[in-house]
């Protein structure tokens, strides 16, 4: 097929297709779905050979959100079921960020929710980074603590935070339909606060919200420009008691094909699949390790997760291999150009030490070049595989099929810890 020959031989020059070329992937047919993923393939090895990135997310703060995302089970005035608690103290935070790196994760998302920190909670959040990291040697901290005002991406960094995460979440023509409470813009000032600063930018997507194959083209074109390292891709949880949660519009083609687009126009970030990949992509999640290179692990913010120990499972018999802590993830030149500008993963890093994703990194796969957030409002915490009682499923959607031949009824979205005596984070 000429176009996923023209998009492989782009990618590995790390040149992006055309909006034309991206339009057409999405539009590719079921019967090209396989070439699609072994195209994107060939690119996501060229840059990260076989190495899949593990990410742990650690709810700060739950609930009681005065932003109106549509998409949000924390939104100011959802009815949905979830737990709410207010901020964790460090050694909280960093006994929940242990279970993640025992079960493998390279790094720590810390999320809280809320329009923005205060200077104290940004104090607060240096505390729980210090706490973290004293913890756990050569663990990535990402915070994630929605907008950013004048000096407190700098204070972060200076605290020990290696990078920031702030969603676009869709494009700038839609986004106005998913929230009233801030805007595009001010989603776009502070990933650009975080960059300045020196933190590695983590800034990613949701799909499944209604949007046109354009408005994802337009989103991820925007995170490209803006020079995201890490593009989280989020798919649509449609919480009940939310504005969206009769958004069922993903099956997992469309899943597949949304990655292998922003793949190919990113090939040499760091492509994370983050909330909803077990309700929308379910048994096709191995085939997206061959486009992704990041995944997170356990639960999300509000929901549950695979287990922990499926997803190391998955991992190794789609035949991948977990990033190790001392193992680079972004390639050479992403790291250098991120080094230059004073900061990101692992610059901190000793000398020869070979670690973080600021660092060189070995070919793998005949690369020449090794290969690098945390989806807001779309990811979670909780000890690997869960160690306390399941929550009862929410109710799944009535109908059988959705928009496009979605099936509602092979999924239900699983609520982390309503109705149960399950702990924040335990």
């Amino acid at each position: 097929m000429d176009l996923l020959n023209t998009l492989v031989e782009k990618g590995l020059r790390r040149e992006p297709p055309t909006r034309e070329e991206a339009l057409a992937v999405l539009a590719t047919s079921d019967d090209e779905l396989l070439d699609v993923v072994a195209a994107a393939g060939k690119v996501r090895r060229r840059w990260f050979g076989r190495r899949v990135k593990l990410n742990y997310l650690v709810n700060l703060k739950s609930g009681l959100c005065p932003e109106d995302c549509s998409y949000c089970s924390q939104r100011l005035g959802s009815k949905a079921e979830i737990l709410k608690y207010t901020w964790l103290k460090p050694d909280e935070a960093s006994k929940a960020a242990a279970a993640g790196v025992a079960g493998g994760a390279k790094r720590v998302c810390l999320v809280a929710s809320g329009r923005g920190p205060t200077d104290r909670d940004v104090e607060r959040v240096g505390r729980t980074i210090e706490a973290i990291k004293e913890e756990n040697e050569g663990v990535e901290v990402c915070a994630c603590l929605g907008l950013l005002s004048d000096g407190q991406a700098e204070r972060l960094r200076e605290a020990g935070a290696d990078a920031y995460n702030h969603n676009l979440n869709t494009s700038e023509a839609t986004y106005g339909g998913i929230t009233k409470t801030h805007t595009y813009a001010d989603r776009v000032d502070t990933v650009q606060k975080a960059h300045a600063a020196g933190l590695s930018a983590c800034s990613g997507l949701i799909a499944g919200m209604g949007e046109a194959d354009e408005d994802l083209v337009d989103v991820v074109y925007a995170l490209r420009e803006l020079g995201s390292d890490s593009v989280p891709v989020n798919f649509l949880i449609p919480f009940e008691g939310t504005p969206l949660a009769k958004e069922w519009n993903l099956t997992p083609q469309r899943c597949l094909r949304i990655l292998a687009m922003v793949r190919f126009v990113c090939p040499d970030v760091e492509v994370r699949i983050a909330g909803g990949r077990e309700v929308h992509l379910r048994s096709m999640q191995p085939l997206a390790l061959h486009i992704a290179n990041s995944i997170f692990l356990g639960d999300y913010l509000t929901s549950e997760g695979q287990a922990g120990q499926a997803d190391l499972d998955m991992i190794a018999d789609a035949g991948f291999e977990v990033e190790g802590a001392g193992t680079p993830t972004l390639p050479a030149h992403r790291a250098d150009a991120l080094a230059a500008a004073g900061g990101g993963c692992g610059s901190g890093a000793p000398a020869g030490s070979g670690g973080g994703c600021g660092s060189h990194a070995p070919a793998e796969d005949g690369a020449a070049e090794g290969g690098a957030g945390c989806g807001s409002h779309s990811g979670g915490c909780g000890p690997c595989g869960g160690h306390a009682p399941a929550p009862e499923p929410a109710e799944a959607p009535a109908a059988e099929a959705g928009p496009g031949g979605a099936r509602t009824d092979l999924v239900a979205v699983r609520r982390r810890g309503a109705g149960t005596d399950l702990a924040p984070n335990a």
